[in-house]
């Protein structure tokens, strides 16, 4: 096969998984121009949970990150990850909201977009793939890998063989959960790379302990790039770390060829801001520890620790058990979606609702009921009708795609958002976190004022000492 590719994770999932994302732009800028002189393949550095995470609780520009990332990185592409027609929000958007957010995406330094759809209805990830491609970037499609009686190789398979037919540039297997077995990983790739045209790509969480394992199974099977993270933001519920991968590899014929010497180097850099977050509660060592049981849960690494969150909050930590293993059953009821956002988060919430009644589906969160019918898109196996009576009655269930019963909307939020929004990129932030961009929009605006009158004031203080000096 060849050299492996390497995508570099730590500056998006790698702290998403292990910190909530809490990583500031000035702890990555200073690094990045070295990161870019290693030999990735791509660097992924948007999307997910980044754009929220920035405006509301480090009170950052997204876009702006983007851009100062852009203008350091000239060798290596850029990467993010896109769930499809949600964007980076949890409801689908109308196609031309989708359009404007690839558009401004590549425009201000994407190269890559990996896009998926949390029940991996291809019909929710079309626009935007086409988008992607209309504005010179690179579609990758991401297939997201769960274990159920229905979720078989052959699935897999004419999954990708679609998604390939949609113009895909590369394809992606999103392990969001960790829990691809070595073994199986071998024959997915495999099979995988039997029958596509385009690259393939691995990207895995280390949650389970299987990582490690299920990447060198899947190298020796031909995929073509696999996802890592920098060591201090390695392990745990993140991806592998890199360097272990790097060292792994050399002198074989899978040889990443990577520069070992700087990857030490970036290391080094972040192992200060990595204690900086232990310290202060951010980065729960718990993150870092291995739970070989998520494979039968299934749940993101991260949803363990909200659940429980979710419990002691309910003074019901005692309950963890039980909900965990409710959560299968809620799942087999709804038709085994992949536990992926938005899907994880709302079969973990009705287990617990499940579990603190005492009474299944005695209270149903509205977004389990709009996807009952069919709202978020086509379960992967269909819905009992007892199920279907019990969550919404004799309510109908739609079967188009979702995004169909939208109008388009980019204008109407543009007007709503009015003077508020300076720019494009202004308005979908507002489109995508409505009740938190107003605040973050006006104390975004109201600070660069302040620091242009404190220029213009230094300027004239400079200039009258200047005066002073011509004088005397």
């Amino acid at each position: 096969m060849g050299k492996v590719k390497i995508t570099e994770t730590s500056l998006r999932d790698g702290h998403q998984s292990l910190m909530a994302t809490r990583m500031t732009t000035a702890e990555m800028l200073p690094i990045i121009e070295t990161m870019d002189k290693v030999g990735y393949y791509a660097m992924e550095v948007w999307g997910g949970a980044t754009y929220d995470a920035e405006i509301r609780f480090l009170h950052e520009d997204p876009w702006e990150r983007l851009r100062e990332i852009r203008k350091r990185v000239k060798n290596t592409k850029l990467q993010m990850l896109l769930r499809g027609q949600n964007l980076l929000g949890y409801r689908h958007y109308a196609d031309d909201i989708v359009d404007k957010f690839v558009e401004l995406s590549i425009k201000n330094g994407i190269d890559i977009i990996r896009t998926f759809d949390a029940l991996n209805d291809t019909r929710n990830i079309r626009q935007a793939s086409e988008s992607t491609k209309k504005y010179g970037g690179h579609s990758q499609l991401a297939i997201c890998y769960t274990i159920s009686p229905v979720h078989t190789i052959e699935y897999y398979k004419k999954l990708a063989l679609e998604m390939e037919s949609m113009g895909a540039d590369s394809i992606a297997i999103k392990d969001m959960s960790g829990i691809l077995l070595p073994g199986v990983a071998y024959e997915l790739v495999g099979e995988l790379k039997s029958i596509l045209k385009v690259p393939l790509e691995l990207h895995t969480h280390a949650t389970a302990g299987l990582a490690g394992m299920s990447v060198l199974k899947a190298i020796e099977a031909g995929v073509d790039i696999v996802d890592t993270a920098i060591s201090p933001f390695g392990g745990g519920t993140s991806q592998p770390p890199t360097e272990s991968l790097v060292r792994a590899l050399q002198n074989s014929k899978y040889d990443t060829e990577l520069n070992l010497e700087l990857l030490k180097k970036i290391a080094e850099y972040f192992k200060p801001i990595r204690k900086k977050y232990i310290d202060n509660g951010t980065l729960n060592p718990k993150a870092l520890m291995i739970e070989p049981s998520i494979v039968e849960y299934q749940l993101p690494g991260g949803m363990l620790s909200n659940l429980l969150s979710q419990l002691k909050a309910q003074g019901a930590e005692d309950k963890y058990e039980d909900v965990l293993r409710e959560i299968p059953k809620v799942r087999k009821d709804l038709g085994y979606p992949p536990l992926v956002t938005p899907m994880s988060q709302m079969v973990g919430t009705q287990s617990v609702f499940n579990v603190l009644t005492e009474q299944r589906y005695k209270m149903i969160p509205k977004e389990i009921k709009d996807y009952v019918k069919g709202m978020y898109g086509k379960s992967p196996v269909k819905i009992s009708n007892e199920i279907k009576s019990i969550i919404i009655g004799n309510d109908e269930v739609f079967t188009g795609r979702p995004a169909d019963l939208l109008q388009n909307e980019y204008d109407t939020i543009k007007n709503e958002i009015g003077n508020l929004a300076k720019s494009d990129e202004d308005v979908l932030t507002y489109a995508c976190f409505p009740q938190i961009s107003k605040n973050y929009l006006k104390e975004k605006y109201e600070m660069k004022d302040l620091k242009k009158t404190e220029k213009q004031k230094k300027s004239k203080d400079e200039i009258s000492i200047q005066n002073i000096e011509v004088i005397f």
